[in-house]
């Protein structure tokens, strides 16, 4: 019998969409975990010590002991997604058996989440909150393309039978979401257009471990922040000098 003490998992995150996505997915699987605040406002997400978890430089990123007792490192939210449901989820907590159609629809949204709302709900964020001139035809370019992909989740879970993306309970295909969604606002996008996905998102919140992952590694404020409209331009201009920074010290890598 192995004596290698599993999981031994270290998270290194900050308070973002994507930031809070293994956090809600280890509280939903009620597993034990070390959390390290990266934040990413100072640029700690690219000293070496880190790239050697993600050489991408981004947040989240984790850490484990692998069952041949090594150390074992995850970047990249969907690489550790099916990490965390292949070794920890026999009981199918957050995903479905391998080889089921509910398995394979949730790789589906997984990968929307990833190569579509996410990166286009990031451009918007950019452009309307960060960008130190307003473009509009950036503006208008990711904050419509996002709401279109807004729309296509309003419509998908219209036909829901239960109200999650995929089958009759949670899976990663929700959790990969939620973040995302809960700043709708912050990328210029009103929920109150897709009334089933905000609906969706209520119920999300509304679970333990949803709002317990959400607050790691600090207290998610966003939607205060939404509804104060002279500390929001406040924070945004704070973000948006170091997003800048970030940005001309890239390029010089």
């Amino acid at each position: 019998m192995s004596n290698v003490q599993r999981p031994d998992i270290t998270l290194y995150t900050d308070a973002t969409p994507n930031g809070i996505k293994i956090s809600i997915a280890l509280e939903e699987l009620g597993l034990p975990y070390k959390v390290e605040h990266i934040d990413i406002s100072t640029n700690r997400q690219k000293e070496p010590w880190f790239l050697e978890i993600n050489p991408n430089g981004r947040i989240p990123a984790m850490t484990d002991t692998f069952t041949d007792g090594q150390k074992i490192r995850l970047f990249e939210s969907g690489s550790m997604f099916q990490y965390l449901v292949e070794q920890y989820d026999s009981e199918h907590k957050i995903s479905y058996p391998a080889g089921s159609r509910e398995h394979y629809e949730t790789n589906n949204w997984l990968f929307f989440q990833n190569a579509g709302l996410g990166p286009m709900q990031g451009q918007a964020n950019h452009f309307v909150r960060y960008a130190p001139e307003k473009i509009e035809y950036g503006i208008n370019r990711y904050v419509n393309e996002t709401r279109r992909l807004y729309g296509v989740l309003d419509k998908h879970l219209q036909s829901s039978k239960w109200g999650f993306i995929v089958g009759d309970h949670i899976s990663i295909a929700d959790i990969t979401t939620i973040g995302w969604v809960i700043w709708a606002g912050w990328a210029g996008v009103d929920i109150e257009e897709f009334p089933t996905l905000k609906k969706w998102q209520e119920m999300m919140y509304a679970r333990p471990g949803v709002k317990k992952g959400c607050d790691v590694p600090k207290p998610l404020k966003v939607k205060e922040l939404l509804e104060d409209k002279e500390r929001l331009e406040e924070y945004a201009k704070e973000s948006s000098k170091w997003i800048m920074q970030g940005m001309k010290d890239d390029k010089k890598r």
